[in-house]
């Protein structure tokens, strides 16, 4: 369907509606967004744009001005959550990213969505989008977590990791890591810090053909289970328990490092662990991983 030309007039009734429900208010709306995102945000609709999309007798032919505050409060509700949960991270990715820091209404032309969503689009701005015969439907959802992070992926971005992978990280990775580095300290007899090494992770999965897709969504959660994967066999092997082999370890890392990689080749199935110049490597490759993560640190002794 051809984007429609803007209603030259709105009827007398939606006008009202749209004075009443929609513009009387936006000026509050405003500064809600702007207190959650903590810089001044505006909100640049068009009704008669929008009109247009409305099918006969629906809610939004109708009653246009409390259709188009009802998407405004479910984003606001759905931002708020968001931000809340995860704090400055994804206000500095809005506001960097959604740089004319504008809220506005559009068609979802390119059809990235069933009912409604959310993009960045060319100038800047942050639009809520809707299907041209969905509009009103499933309003509060247009600006939830995963229709976001999508928007915010698929804009221009100058940081090394996408916006989902780093949510990853903050939400699976950041929370947890504090405790599985004190396991393996306490496994080795000494402090070793592990590195995840996010940003070339990243880049060579991107890269690869054969990577999962989850990809983004798993990079913090996966990188902690390849720790978590290396304490158990240490914990197998009862580390803990024989100063021989804290020694045998220690004195081969004289990097004084863990390091995850991705590789191009192996010389096992799925993964393994190597040294290499005083550094304990756990890697594996694009396409496998993810899979039989617990098995990373498999022969680590024998390497000894």
């Amino acid at each position: 369907m051809p984007r429609l030309p803007p209603a030259e007039k709105l009827p007398l009734a939606v006008r009202k509606n749209v004075r009443d429900e929609w513009e009387n208010e936006r000026e509050s709306w405003e500064k809600k967004f702007s207190d959650i995102l903590g810089t001044e945000w505006k909100i640049n609709i068009n009704p008669a744009a929008i009109y247009p999309y409305a099918e006969e007798n629906s809610y939004a032919h109708s009653s246009l001005g409390a259709c188009i505050k009802s998407y405004i409060s479910g984003a606001e509700y759905q931002l708020k959550y968001y931000v809340e949960k995860f704090g400055d991270l994804i206000k500095d990715d809005i506001n960097t990213i959604a740089h004319a820091h504008v809220i506005t209404m559009d068609l979802d032309e390119d059809k990235l969505f069933s009912y409604c969503g959310v993009k960045v689009t060319s100038e800047g701005e942050l639009a809520i989008i809707f299907v041209e015969d969905k509009l009103g439907t499933n309003i509060d959802y247009a600006m939830e977590k995963s229709n976001l992070q999508k928007a915010l992926d698929a804009a221009p971005n100058s940081k090394p990791l996408n916006h989902t992978a780093r949510v990853g990280i903050k939400d699976d990775y950041e929370p947890k890591i504090a405790a599985a580095q004190a396991e393996l300290n306490k496994y080795l007899g000494k402090e070793i810090t592990f590195d995840p090494n996010f940003e070339d992770t990243w880049a060579k999965l991107s890269a690869s053909k054969d990577t999962r897709d989850d990809y983004p969504t798993n990079l913090g959660n996966f990188a902690l289970k390849y720790l978590e994967g290396l304490n158990w066999y240490l914990k197998c092997q009862k580390f803990h328990e024989d100063d021989m082999l804290q020694e045998g370890l220690t004195e081969a890392l004289e990097g004084n490092a863990i390091r995850f990689r991705i590789v191009d080749k192996l010389s096992k199935s799925y993964n393994e662990s190597v040294i290499e110049d005083g550094v304990l490597y756990l890697q594996t490759t694009a396409a496998n991983w993810g899979t039989n993560i617990d098995h990373v640190a498999d022969g680590l002794v024998e390497l000894l």
